[in-house]
């Protein structure tokens, strides 16, 4: 399961909900929460924010959760 996928879950988010309220498919939903080599886009994760009415800042700090800048010498 992905990080988005943890957080729906936490939430007891109905993922057919979020795919008809965001127009993605829900083939690209469960993409999204079960395939960890699957790419979230910005617009997707904007609008996956809008439709569980959370600010879209929370959702990204919690899928990016642990990514670091590289450090340079």
């Amino acid at each position: 399961m992905t990080k988005l996928g943890e957080y729906l879950a936490a939430k007891s988010v109905n993922k057919s909900e979020v795919a008809r309220r965001t127009g993605l498919s829900k083939a690209r939903v469960n993409q999204l929460t079960l395939n960890d080599t699957t790419k979230l886009r910005a617009d997707e994760l904007y609008l996956i924010a809008l439709a569980i009415d959370v600010k879209p800042i929370e959702l990204l700090e919690y899928v990016c959760e642990g990514v670091k800048l590289v450090e340079v010498r």
